[in-house]
């Protein structure tokens, strides 16, 4: 590993002129919030940047807060207090589970929610949740704000919908209702998980049957993927749905269309989707974590 080029850190005192900042260096500037992927990449020269301009230090981007049924999670908030948050874990337990899960103790200290949706990494853990949860990100820039849903702003591996001058504020994430399930299951065997799949169900009042489903697969391929095909199989009376699980999971692998790289072959992910969606439907069921 060699060492860091030299760059200049620019702590900027609100969002707007953050987002002055990233328009001025353009291409020479880049957002800095956590900077455990970032400073990774930079100190292996595979990005290279002159000037980081950091928001962590910028008010109300800390912040955890439940607004009008939706959780907002503020962009610096890290994985760590969102793991650890009294709120979090009453209200939205799945949640922080899943950031439980992430890395290590020094990685959630440090890396955000914000910089990990940014920085669009293929293996996340977050996104694939919040995509189930059907979360969106609120960005705003020197033109204003605007809210972009979980699929529009993933759009591809290490690439996101944000103009250059953008900056991910806030993750605005829908309670659930009392109808709702939610589970979140990853397998991991290297330093970062091979596959991720996040589950939501709405179940009838007698609990024997699920009105809607949504499962998403991540780290399989460039973004997490869903399918209305696999999620339609997962709705009906629950010895149905069991006996159709197989059906979902194929469908769901299908859609994701997984390729061979360091953490196992296309085969071995399609397996594994289905074990996954099965340990996922059984867990969100048994009503832990919510």
């Amino acid at each position: 590993m060699m060492p860091l080029r030299r760059f200049q850190m620019h702590q900027p005192k609100n969002v707007a002129e953050a987002a002055e900042m990233l328009a001025h260096y353009g291409e020479k500037g880049r957002l800095y919030a956590g900077g455990t992927e970032l400073l990774l990449a930079m100190k292996h020269d595979l990005l290279r940047y002159e000037h980081l301009v950091d928001v962590k230090t910028v008010p109300g981007l800390d912040k955890i807060e439940a607004k009008n049924s939706s959780l907002h999670i503020g962009g610096t908030v890290t994985h760590r207090a969102i793991e650890n948050s009294p709120l979090v874990r009453e209200r939205l337990p799945v949640m922080a589970e899943m950031a439980r899960q992430i890395a290590n103790v020094r990685v959630r200290a440090t890396g955000t929610l914000g910089g990990n949706i940014c920085f669009a990494e293929p293996h996340s853990d977050p996104a694939t949740l919040l995509l189930a949860l059907g979360a969106k990100a609120r960005v705003q820039g020197r033109n204003g704000e605007r809210t972009l849903a979980m699929n529009e702003i993933l759009v591809g591996a290490y690439e996101t919908a944000l103009a250059a001058d953008e900056i991910l504020t806030a993750i605005e994430i829908p309670l659930l209702a009392k109808s709702q399930r939610a589970a979140y299951l990853k397998f991991q065997v290297h330093e970062r998980p091979t596959l991720s799949l996040a589950l939501v169900l709405d179940v009838d009042a007698s609990g024997n049957a699920i009105t809607k489903a949504r499962a998403v697969v991540g780290s399989v391929s460039l973004t997490p993927c869903r399918s209305d095909k696999a999620d339609a199989l997962l709705v009906g009376p629950r010895d149905k749905v069991e006996k159709q699980l197989a059906d979902a999971a194929q469908v769901l692998a299908e859609a994701a269309d997984p390729g061979d790289d360091l953490e196992g072959s296309a085969e071995y992910k399609r397996h594994l989707t289905g074990v996954f969606l099965r340990r996922a439907f059984a867990q969100a069921l048994s009503g832990a974590p919510r």
